[in-house]
């Protein structure tokens, strides 16, 4: 029997969701799928500067799992910019913080928008 889903916390969507070569003729060279939860890690740990541990603690995840997503984030973050690859920010396992956990959301929350989503949606 499979694992059950484990749903991690996210603050919100990425106000931009698509990344890539300007040149047309790089864009044709191929597309990566970044999972909502990876950006999430990318988002605390790079850009909150918040340690794996702290980072777990938001997402609700083991520190092990945020490791891994972080891993595989900054995998697909590399080989878009070394590769011309665009990147595009989709699906995944996540559920957005409700209203009384709005003290684990980032400085530039927007909170409009919502939902629980997963890969097989997008």
């Amino acid at each position: 029997m499979p694992r059950p889903r484990k749903w991690k916390k996210v603050c919100c969507l990425p106000e931009s969701t698509s990344y890539g070569p300007l040149d047309t003729e790089a864009q044709a060279s191929g597309v990566i799928v970044m999972a909502v939860e990876e950006y999430e890690t990318i988002r605390l740990i790079d850009y909150e500067r918040l340690t794996q541990e702290e980072c777990a603690q938001k997402m609700n995840v083991a520190r092990g799992t945020v490791q891994k997503l972080y891993t595989d984030a900054r995998m697909k973050i590399s080989e878009s910019i070394i590769d011309g690859k665009k990147l595009i920010i989709k699906g995944g396992d996540y559920e957005l913080y409700n209203d009384n956990e709005k003290v684990n959301g980032c400085r530039r929350c927007r909170r409009g928008r919502h939902g629980r989503n997963n890969s097989n949606e997008n």
